[in-house]
Parts: C-alpha cells; structure tokens; sequence
C-alpha cells in the first residue's frame, strides 16, 4: 500500500510539474519543424525577440519542475539546473533546425534562447522565498 502512495504521489508530481515541460519542448521541436518559418517581421531581430520569450518560458517550467521535485534544493542549484537544461534544450533545437529544409542553425538563437531562460531563473530568484 505504501508504495502504491509513492508511486502515485511520483505519478502526480510527474503530471503536474514534468508532463507541461515536455510538453512544451515539444510546441518548440514542432515549431522548429516547420519548413521555411520566419516571424513576422516587424523590428530588426524580431526572430531574437521571440527565441528569448519561448525559452523564458521553457525556463519558468524548468525552475517549477526542479523546484517541485525536490523542496529542499537550494534557489540556486535550482537556477543551475534549468539553466543547464534550457541551454541544452536550445542548442539540440538548433542542431534539428540545420536539418530542415528551409531553417538554417545560428548561433545567436541559442543566445537569445539562453538569455530567455537566463532571465526567467532571475525572476524565480527573486520569487522564491528560502
């Protein structure tokens, strides 16, 4: 019985805090499938722009899923932890766009895609109460 609650109590936690992150690298990965998407353009780095919204976004999942999973992680490990994964995230993103017709991979999206995640661990940080 008792492993029944554990493994139940994994099973929700999983859905609540696990299920939106892969769920939302996977909106990212379907995206980055799409042959020859652009932003509309509507200010010079327009594509920047919305590269650090959607990973500042992956971010915001990343540090709730890390923080919910183990309470007593420290804000700052938990800081390491997203921005390592969203960093990764990124770069295998920009790895499978060089192999879609009509993307191209550069190294200024995973910038942006780092700042995005980089500047959602600075508004958890400052969230967070230890």
């Amino acid at each position: 019985m008792a492993e029944r609650a554990a493994t139940q109590s994994f099973f929700v936690r999983f859905m609540r805090y696990w299920l939106p992150v892969l769920m939302y690298v996977t909106l990212i990965l379907i995206l980055s499938a799409q042959q020859n998407l652009h932003p509309p353009e509507q200010f010079h780095f327009t594509d920047k722009f919305y590269h650090l919204l959607e990973y500042f976004g992956l971010g915001v999942l990343l540090a709730r899923a890390f923080r919910a999973g183990r309470r007593a992680v420290s804000p700052m490990r938990t800081l390491i932890m997203a921005v390592t994964l969203g960093v990764l995230v990124g770069v295998a993103d920009e790895i499978f766009q060089s192999f879609v017709p009509g993307r191209s991979s550069d190294i200024f999206d995973v910038l942006a895609d780092a700042t995005g995640v980089l500047l959602s661990q600075v508004v958890f940080l400052l969230s967070v109460r230890e």
